[in-house]
């Protein structure tokens, strides 16, 4: 009918380069009615909150990888650290353990000396 005449039909389909959106910011304004005189009706809406939370919402969502790999950074830091601890008391223990050989070697050599 009026799409055979080359007139858009009231539904947007949108294309390609351009696709129809439901975002009220990307579609067209509202064109208040001549018939109204001016100041008559209600003022226009603005959500000014809302345009500002949709944007900080969006900075939050881009930051989030940064985040996770900030925490993910923080993380294997301390697993490396514990690991470095666990390495340095098992090097301890086995100094330990050849001390204390030392200390009885020398203590058999002390009483055999004085035995003698």
């Amino acid at each position: 009918m009026t799409a055979d005449l080359g007139v858009m039909s009231p539904t947007r389909i949108g294309t390609i380069d351009r696709p129809h959106t439901h975002d009220p910011r990307n579609q067209a304004p509202m064109i208040t009615p001549t018939r109204e005189p001016v100041g008559s009706a209600t003022p226009d809406v603005t959500i000014i909150g809302a345009n500002d939370s949709r944007q900080n919402r969006t900075r939050e969502m881009q930051l989030i990888p940064e985040a996770l790999a900030r925490a993910h950074m923080h993380d294997r830091l301390r697993e490396a650290e514990v690991d470095r601890q666990a390495v340095r008391l098992v090097a301890a223990r086995r100094m330990q353990r050849r001390a204390e050989r030392a200390s009885m070697r020398a203590r058999r050599a002390l009483a055999m000396a004085v035995m003698n």
